[in-house]
């Protein structure tokens, strides 16, 4: 196994930090998942191991408490993670993403409030965008701020937060019209709020509902959530940035990130199920030999490998160009098109490989199952990535005639 996706050119250090994660998912993750998964189980011992490794601020700036990591280290940790359990990559992807996006996007005293208590993992991160009738079209928000002083009062009902209970800092994306002349495009007009909460159920501060859990096919385990807001009163200072209108752009610059991380995620999740179906190809036998002997099993193989390998250096493509600085949206699509639906067709294989055994819940195999196809719609739809890859291959290969 250790021959497939492998990552060349790491430090020692990022060999070291990888090499802890996996021993991590090996002995703490792999042997408890498919049971808390089945009780839909908050992982509170996962992951506060997660946060003694320091995982919460990996990439966070050092100045921070953080350790200043790469995005490539992130998403790599992240592929061991989610090769152990995929509900856990998520608990750490939305804290993650706010993360970068304050140190990104944030005031100094937004980054000197926040970033100090994300790193050492005391305050975990969410994040909201989208609503209940918009899906992937974020221009149609309706949710709305209305300034009133030094504050404004948020008014809206937002949908799939995950660690919409447990987090305790939500960014918020919602329509801002003050200050912009009407006729001014929707994404020009929205702003990002950084809500502070207590974590849990209910009214979790005035004006703030998070109803209970959504049930879910799979991804159990991590909370997901609606969030509702109906007088919810936000001082000025926790505009994300300090200025109104730029919402959009800080929300998709966090997506962009985002999709290497489900890209991340798809490859950790395709790994996890090939190992489990060449496993089980050399352990059953049909017609006096190892189901793995029988060449149509060993085309399975080669094509789920094949697919492994594609997908995590597409992830690690992305990765690498986002931290040289460039601008990463064409890869980030394209890694996160293909890994998602790559991990689906490699869970599938495993699936069939197992025959009537994969439809057991004793098998880890049915739960890769139904896990799997929430990659294909997390941090925008397959259709929702072509768009963007069509679009920048236009710029890119503009005609000139």
């Amino acid at each position: 196994m250790a021959r497939l996706a492998q990552t060349a050119g790491l430090t020692d250090v990022q060999q070291e930090i990888l090499s802890t994660v996996r021993d991590f998912v090996d002995k703490e993750i792999i042997p408890v998942a498919t049971e808390l998964e089945h009780r839909d189980e908050y992982p509170q011992q996962i992951v506060d191991g997660l946060k003694e490794l320091g995982l919460f601020g990996l990439m966070i700036p050092e100045e921070y408490g953080g350790l200043g990591e790469s995005l490539l280290t992130y998403a790599l940790c992240v592929e061991e993670i989610a090769r152990g359990w995929m509900s856990v990559s998520g608990i750490i992807n939305t804290h993650f993403i706010v993360a970068y996006m304050l140190k990104q996007h944030g005031t100094q005293e937004q980054k000197d409030h926040f970033l100090p208590r994300m790193a050492a993992g005391d305050i975990r991160g969410a994040f909201s965008m989208s609503e209940p009738g918009l899906g992937s079209d974020v221009s149609a928000i309706t949710s709305k701020a209305v300034k009133d002083g030094d504050e404004y009062v948020l008014n809206g009902q937002k949908m799939w937060l995950t660690n919409g209970g447990t987090s305790s800092l939500v960014a918020v994306l919602v329509r801002s019209d003050e200050g912009h002349p009407e006729g001014t495009a929707p994404h020009k007009s929205m702003t990002t709020f950084l809500v502070e909460k207590e974590p849990g159920f209910g009214e979790v501060r005035p004006g703030l509902t998070i109803p209970g859990k959504i049930e879910k096919m799979g991804y159990k385990g991590v909370d997901t959530t609606e969030l509702i807001m109906d007088g919810l009163r936000i001082p000025a200072d926790r505009v994300l940035g300090g200025v109104t209108g730029r919402g959009f752009y800080q929300m998709m610059d966090g997506v962009e990130v985002g999709r290497v991380n489900v890209a991340a995620r798809g490859c950790g999740v395709a790994q996890r199920a090939f190992e489990l179906g060449v496993q089980y190809a050399q352990q059953r036998h049909t017609f006096g030999k190892p189901i793995a002997q029988h060449q149509a099993i060993q085309f399975k193989l080669a094509e789920m490998a094949t697919k492994v390998e594609a997908a995590h250096a597409m992830m690690v493509n992305a990765a690498r160009k986002k931290d040289s600085g460039e601008r990463n949206d064409l890869e980030a699509g394209m890694a996160k098109y293909l890994a998602s639906e790559y991990c689906k067709e490699v869970v599938e294989d495993a699936f069939r490989i197992h025959g009537g055994y994969g439809f057991s819940k004793e098998y880890e195999i049915e739960r890769l199952y139904r896990e799997a196809p929430m990659l294909l719609i997390g941090e925008g739809t397959a259709e929702i990535q072509k768009m963007i890859i069509g679009r920048r291959l236009l710029e890119e290969y503009r005609f000139q005639g």
